[in-house]
């Protein structure tokens, strides 16, 4: 997903060389955070600078869900995660359940792209981590940034999304697998449009869910979160039970805000986590950051009405409690994340596409702040011009996308749907941010893997998936 976690008060969160050979893989039994029996893990040496296959390594770290019945011998399936900045390892609980049906017959692959996760890790650590209830995300700054370089003995140029695929396709040879099938959620999509390009033969089948295409800069948020909300306004609108309990919701909207432009408001609440008495900092940037962030899903979606008319009242725990969720938790690779959208997607980022952009009922060019502030003080290293061109591959491929998005619109699915030569696309109503995460797609890609026919399957299933509906009490009532 993109820039989820942490920082999400911060970021708002997708060849010159052949792969080097490498002797198959022994695998070990492991134990992975929320998944009670033994998986299999590994690490596989490749070239920091694929250019020089002799010179410096790194350890690509990787897990392998075994098939439950090995039987039928299918192709795999590999996750590229989101971001940038997600190690896929680190995700393994969640996507055993979403990907169980597939798991059956299939190898669940799993990787920590490099400078995530235990693959050479590229974080950084800024001194605002230490009290999440405290961090304003104005104060991010070119002093923060050169923390963050100093502290990564790596070659930047290195760690790109296409030097990744390269790693990925290398531990794909190494396993010993004639082809795989992709699924790549969010800036995993990215990821693996730049497989299907560079790496086709390798590729079986591919899903593209919630698409970050390579022709379009991730970090242009501001009118996709604003549309998001607006479509939020719109239910609750027209759901009774939420008309009634907030009937002036999108003024009282804008009264937070203004109140929040004349000076940041500080209360002392009940730390959600520990219970001692915490001092809570908010200012505009982070409350439309915490908002934004319940945009991605309709489960969090359901409290913002909730969240907006307390504070409207003067009543910021309810938005405290949005925020316990990632206190005390890293999911982004900070370093990382910045290294490619700096590289990959500001150099293509005009004036006037930030001043566009901008121009929102939202949260106007809040969502510019840390990219404006790292891109400019970030070492250049800038992929070549094929980089940027559409990718046409004929790999059979299915297209998700969420009605509710805030970060990747369905548009981006309908633009790399165009250019795929064999492609279909769905778009999912009061859906948000990855369709699979949270819906029967996940049975729907199972279905696509055996088939291989994206325009011919069952999608019955989503057309119960029910509207949104939201909290009117803070009794939890609905």
């Amino acid at each position: 997903m993109f820039y989820r976690g942490l920082f999400a008060t911060l970021f708002f969160a997708l060849g010159c060389c052949a792969v080097a050979s490498a002797a198959p893989l022994e695998l070990k039994d492991c134990h992975l955070d929320g998944i009670k029996e033994k998986v299999k893990c590994g690490q596989l040496q490749v070239p920091e600078n694929y250019a020089e296959p002799e010179g410096k390594g790194i350890s690509i770290n990787f897990a392998v869900l075994p098939a439950i019945d090995q039987s039928q011998k299918k192709t795999p399936l590999m996750f590229l995660a989101g971001g940038p900045g997600q190690a896929a390892v680190e995700l393994a609980a969640g996507l055993r359940k979403v990907f169980n049906e597939s798991r059956k017959t299939r190898d669940l692959i799993l990787v920590d792209q490099r400078g995530t996760g235990e693959s050479k890790p590229f974080q950084c650590d800024l001194d605002e981590q230490s009290n999440i209830y405290q961090l304003l995300p104005e104060e991010f700054s070119a002093k923060d940034v050169r923390e963050c370089l100093s502290g990564f003995d790596g070659e930047l140029s290195q760690y790109s999304s296409e030097n990744a695929i390269r790693d990925f396709e290398a531990l794909r040879k190494a396993l010993g697998y004639q082809q795989v099938n992709l699924y790549g959620g969010s800036y995993g999509t990215r990821a693996a449009l730049v497989y299907m390009r560079l790496f086709p033969e390798a590729i079986r089948s591919v899903v593209l869910d919630s698409v970050g295409p390579v022709e379009i800069p991730i970090g242009l948020f501001g009118q996709s979160t604003a549309h998001s909300f607006d479509l939020l306004l719109a239910n609750c609108h027209q759901d009774k039970s939420c008309q009634q309990a907030y009937p002036d919701l999108k003024a009282e909207f804008h009264q937070v805000l203004a109140v929040l432009e004349q000076k940041p408001q500080s209360v002392t609440i009940p730390h959600p986590r520990l219970g001692e008495a915490t001092t809570f900092v908010i200012s505009k940037s982070k409350f439309i950051g915490t908002l934004t962030q319940q945009l991605y899903s309709t489960n969090t979606r359901a409290f913002v009405p909730l969240v907006i008319h307390q504070a409207a009242k003067g009543n910021y725990l309810p938005l405290a409690g949005l925020i316990a969720p990632s206190d005390d938790k890293q999911s982004l690779y900070l370093g990382l994340h910045l290294n490619i959208i700096c590289n990959e997607d500001f150099p293509k980022i005009t004036t006037e596409a930030l001043t566009a952009d901008a121009d929102n009922n939202f949260g106007g060019d809040i969502t510019h702040h840390a990219m404006l502030t790292a891109c400019p003080l970030w070492p250049q290293y800038r992929p070549g011009n094929t980089f940027y061109q559409p990718v046409t591959a004929d790999i059979p491929t299915l297209i998700l996308s969420g009605e509710l998005d805030p970060v990747t619109p369905p548009s981006n699915g309908e633009f790399s749907d165009q250019t795929l030569a064999n492609s279909h696309h769905i778009v999912v109503k009061h859906t948000g941010h990855t369709v699979a995460m949270s819906t029967c797609a996940s049975d729907i890609i199972n279905e696509f893997m055996d088939v291989l026919t994206p325009a011919k399957l069952d999608e019955s299933c989503l057309e119960d998936i029910p509207g949104e509906s939201f909290m009117t009490g803070l009794n939890g009532s609905f």
